[in-house]
């Protein structure tokens, strides 16, 4: 018998431990993916974190008209109370959608939460316009988990569920702020202002404890570097174009300063566009986004956007201006926010619905069908708007547009973009639906302004006023019907320029 060596087994080399030590790594991940909760509680998650970031657009509405005394300040900066929300969002959400394919969707979702509680703790914490400026640009960037859940959904749920899921988040856009509006008058009309934010900040920190217990850590990862220079001109040329849109009103069209960021803007994003096509890793690929199902969706989420911005703007101004102008019916916030409501229940109740007609009919079917509901509700609110349940009966018509739509165009994004741009490719649709309720809040501001009279001291607009902008709701609803019937049907996997 020959005798047991008891040599020292050599070390392995460097390289080699480093390579098995990361595969360990990537085997634990997978592991704690294949341990992870439920699909109905993920779906839950993500739907309520959802919920949580539209929350944020209308937080404050109750309180917008209040704020200039509440803050000390002058209309003209309290107006940043809002603007600055909507450039944190616009900017952070195709960024956050980069870094999560990169560094993993559940994380930066923690993050982006993370900065909403900083957010709202600012805000609740303020007594001066600068610190709550600060609060709402933070909370803004929660937008981002909207695009970054959905792309989660593709990634850990069976397949016959993904598009139910996909629709229950995409129409918590809608839902979210319509069930928000009357909690946020309720708090304003019964305590101090202050509450509205420490709740904001409750809720996010809530959520972010869920996503934490419940979301499966992201195994699906996009290698490469993040592309620094490309977010930089991305956030430098959207808020300049922004900026243009959403200001312009108040600085004139044709002021320097209008024209300086508008033109600006553009050529910022000009020079970005040629930059992103010419490095290997871009922050967005912009050879993805033109192809033409991406490119058809997104030009259309401008436009349901504007058709849904509009209605946001315009349905609470008649329902809450009095009766003696001739062109409202009186009505509180509270009671306004009532009437409004149903468009986001009817959201909600679509969303599982609009997941099975998908599968059987497809997301573009699904699409077209929301877009013709948006062009109906604006029909009959032109022709019908004598009375409040005429109102009633537009904004259900407005949810059933709305629901079918924002459910559909996730789901077409997803059918036509390789796994690895999922979240990218979603916060770049989510930014088109942001440039479209831009647009829609900058050119109906300026309708309703332009063509009002004055009563009683103040600006009021007009029966016309109101018609005008029906129409231009109902138009863009019309481009969104228009674009939708134009975008192919083939799927990811039958694309042939897809990897």
């Amino acid at each position: 018998m020959r005798p047991v060596s008891h040599r020292r087994r050599r070390p392995l080399p460097r390289r080699r431990a480093a390579n098995l030590g990361s595969v360990g790594r990537d085997e634990n991940a997978r592991k704690r993916l294949t341990r992870s909760s439920p699909q109905w509680a993920v779906i839950a998650v993500l739907a309520v974190a959802g919920l949580c970031s539209s929350f944020m657009f209308t937080l404050v509405v109750p309180i917008q008209t209040q704020l200039p005394e509440l803050l000390n300040a002058s209309r003209d900066d309290t107006a940043w109370v809002v603007t600055s929300t909507l450039l944190a969002a616009a900017v952070t959400t195709p960024i956050a959608g980069r870094l999560g394919d990169m560094y993993g969707k559940r994380r930066i979702v923690l993050v982006l939460l993370a900065v909403l509680v900083l957010g709202s703790v600012i805000a609740a914490l303020s007594t001066g316009i600068g610190s709550m400026i600060v609060g709402r640009t933070l909370q803004g960037a929660v937008v981002g988990v909207v695009p970054l859940g959905v792309s989660i959904l593709r990634d850990v749920l069976h397949e016959k569920r993904v598009d139910s899921a996909i629709a229950l988040i995409s129409a918590t856009l809608g839902v979210g702020g319509a069930l928000g509006l009357p909690v946020s008058a309720l708090v304003s009309q019964y305590s101090d202002w202050h509450v509205l934010f420490w709740i904001a900040g409750g809720l996010g920190a809530v959520v972010f404890v869920l996503v934490l217990l419940v979301v499966p850590v992201s195994v699906l990862r996009t290698p490469g570097r993040f592309d620094f220079v490309g977010a930089a001109g991305l956030a430098i040329g959207l808020i300049g174009v922004l900026l243009a849109v959403s200001r312009g009103n108040t600085w004139g069209w044709l002021s320097p300063l209008t024209l300086s960021l508008g033109i600006g803007g553009v050529l910022v994003l000009l020079v970005w566009g040629w930059y992103e096509l010419r490095i290997d890793d871009p922050l967005l690929d912009l050879r993805v986004a033109a192809r033409r199902p991406v490119l058809l969706t997104n030009l259309a989420s401008v436009a349901m956007g504007f058709a849904l911005f509009a209605s946001n703007v315009v349905y609470p101004q008649i329902l809450e201006l009095p009766v003696e102008t001739g062109s409202g019916f009186g009505l509180s916030l509270l009671a306004a926010s009532l009437v409004v409501m149903p468009s986001g229940l009817v959201m909600m109740v679509l969303s599982p619905i609009s997941g099975r007609l998908a599968r059987t009919i497809g997301p573009r079917v699904l699409l077209v069908a929301g877009a013709i509901s948006l062009i109906a509700a604006y029909g009959f609110t032109l022709l019908f708007a004598s009375e409040v349940w005429h109102l009633v009966i537009a904004n259900i018509l407005i949810g059933f547009g709305i629901g079918f739509g924002y459910a559909a165009m996730p789901m077409l994004i997803m059918r036509s973009v390789p796994p690895s741009e999922t979240g990218a490719s979603n916060g770049l649709n989510a930014l088109a639906r942001s440039l479209g309720t831009s647009t829609a809040a900058a050119i109906v501001g300026v309708v309703l302004a332009s063509m009002s009279t004055v009563q009683n001291g103040s600006q009021v607009p007009t029966p016309e006023a109101f018609q005008v902008s029906f129409l231009l709701g109902g138009g863009a609803a019309v481009v969104a019907l228009v674009l939708a019937l134009f975008i192919p049907t083939r799927s990811v996997e039958k694309h042939p320029s897809l990897p």
